[in-house]
């Protein structure tokens, strides 16, 4: 089977966004195309594929986000965005409710983060504090302190004086292998207070280190604000390996993301990896962004 897809990313979490609304795929046959698709090695490369699919009642479309190995994540705010984006295009709109696999999110096309970048504003939550921990975080094979929250794919956040990367993969490693003490294992991510701004570095579940995780930044975003790190309401700039967005967070849980969804070509793949074709590339996009964040 022959799959049309965009190459895309939000800020620099990237993708392969396939329009499905018309596509039968089984979940299991989803998962080996996630695997293909975001194989590094392979043809085209990612984080995982993005999905826009049909909505219902209360959602004008919806999304499903496959990871690098195959799992399905509740959600991905990067990938939302770009997903938005595509449902705006479909449908000649340029606001919506997004059905997400275990919630659903508002979002809208927004001012530019800066010039001719695309940018789109998420509004998620509540975020929560469960993230399904089987003892307390006091077993953590870590002497940091974390909180942790539900964005509603589970986080652990961290506030460190400067990242290690190298401490940062050990841990999320463990966290990895489905410990007893996290059973559905979590994204874990070390956060560097740079002023006002935070800069957030994530090994990501079922990915590994990313240059960026829109829920962990999300999720950054609120635990700073449940740690009293930053005021509840405040926009603050948040920068990752791959660039940078705009969020705030209220004590209610409601997280706000501002932030690109950059498309930077269009092409087809055979389901078994052969046959790439890019039919369409999207320059000034690629050179937009990297102005924005040079």
């Amino acid at each position: 089977m022959r799959i049309a897809f965009t190459k895309c990313h939000g800020s620099g979490n990237d993708f392969s966004l396939v329009d499905a609304r018309a596509i039968q795929l089984s979940d299991a046959e989803w998962a080996a195309a996630a695997r293909m698709l975001a194989d590094r090695d392979g043809p085209v490369g990612g984080d995982g594929i993005l999905l826009l699919i049909q909505g219902d009642r209360e959602n004008q479309f919806g999304m499903r986000m496959f990871n690098s190995d195959g799992s399905e994540a509740e959600t991905c705010l990067n990938g939302l965005r770009c997903v938005a984006r595509a449902g705006f295009e479909a449908l000649g709109i340029d606001s919506a409710r997004v059905k997400l696999r275990t919630s659903s999110a508002e979002v809208a096309k927004a001012e530019a983060l800066a010039e001719g970048v695309y940018t789109v504003r998420t509004r998620v939550g509540p975020a929560g504090r469960d993230i399904g921990l089987a003892g307390p975080l006091s077993e953590l094979p870590s002497g940091r302190e974390f909180t942790a929250v539900s964005m509603p794919n589970p986080h652990l956040v961290s506030f460190v004086d400067q990242v290690d990367e190298e401490e940062l993969v050990a841990l999320g490693r463990w966290c990895e292998a489905a410990p007893a003490l996290l059973p559905a294992r979590a994204n874990v991510s070390f956060v560097e207070m740079r002023g006002p701004d935070l800069f957030v570095r994530t090994f990501e579940r079922g990915v590994g280190l990313t240059n960026a995780c829109g829920s962990a930044m999300a999720a950054s975003v609120f635990a700073a604000g449940l740690t009293g790190r930053l005021p509840w309401e405040r926009e603050t700039r948040v920068f990752n390996k791959g660039g940078l967005v705009r969020g705030s967070a209220g004590a209610d849980g409601m997280v706000t993301i501002l932030g690109n969804a950059t498309f930077e070509y269009d092409g087809a793949i055979e389901t078994d990896g052969s046959g790439l074709e890019v039919t369409k590339r999207r320059p000034h996009e690629i050179t937009v962004w990297e102005a924005a964040i040079s």
